[in-house]
């Protein structure tokens, strides 16, 4: 497969591994990472989550972490090949058995987002067999610093039981982006952002194409920094 260019990293895909997606574009634009220091990304994939972090925050060490020994291999290359490398780490790790003696100051994941279902496509970067949204907010309490905050990217229709598990465990809804594919669609997905310390939500809504192929200023704006194409 072809790499993917962006302004200062490029990203070498494969057909083994989730390839880049706007979905993991707009988490890593999107992710409050200004006063980070440690921050761990779950299910990293290509990397490609952690290189835009990396690249916002020249501050921040990132570990990555991914249960698809494909997918670690792929990620290293991206590491390494990256002006990052120095503060970029990648682990073959089930989140499940995941343990570190340092709290992160954010935890990211572009979680699996369907229910498992009898389609073999991308089935462990897509569905929940290997790591369901409860168990992801679970762990990440643990290893979450006082003031570190979980950022997710998932399906709109499961934003309401997402955030409803969040406040049950006392993780608080921070942030919320409803995110509609096209001009006048209806939301397609949401990055929310919790933490524990309770806050009013500061909620926006981005529209990603004003037609198709056209994207709208404020996709644009968000993701000057990386994408290579223009208005």
């Amino acid at each position: 497969m072809k790499p993917f260019h962006f302004k200062q990293f490029s990203i070498q895909q494969s057909k083994k591994v989730f390839r880049v997606g706007t979905d993991g574009v707009l988490l890593g634009a999107a992710s409050t990472v200004n006063n980070a220091k440690n921050i761990l990304e779950v299910g990293t994939g290509t990397g490609l989550i952690s290189l835009m972090l990396a690249q916002r925050n020249p501050e921040a060490d990132i570990h990555a972490i991914d249960i698809n020994e494909n997918a670690v291999e792929l990620a290293v290359e991206n590491f390494e090949n990256s002006p990052f490398r120095n503060r970029l780490k990648v682990f073959l790790q089930d989140y499940k058995n995941f343990n570190s003696k340092e709290k992160y100051d954010l935890i990211v994941s572009n979680p699996p987002y369907f229910e498992e279902n009898g389609s073999q496509k991308d089935i462990t970067a897509r569905q929940q067999t290997e790591l369901s949204f409860g168990f992801l907010v679970d762990k990440s309490l643990d290893l979450l610093s006082e003031k570190g905050f979980l950022s997710v990217i998932i399906p709109f229709d499961s934003g309401v039981l997402f955030e409803e598990y969040c406040f049950k465990k006392s993780l608080y809804l921070h942030n919320k982006i409803q995110i509609c594919g096209i001009k006048n669609s209806k939301p397609k997905r949401l990055i929310l952002e919790f933490g524990f310390h309770k806050k009013e939500t500061n909620e926006s809504e981005l529209v990603i194409e004003k037609s198709p192929r056209k994207y709208t200023d404020e996709y644009l704006k968000l993701t000057e920094e990386f994408h290579q194409f223009s208005k």
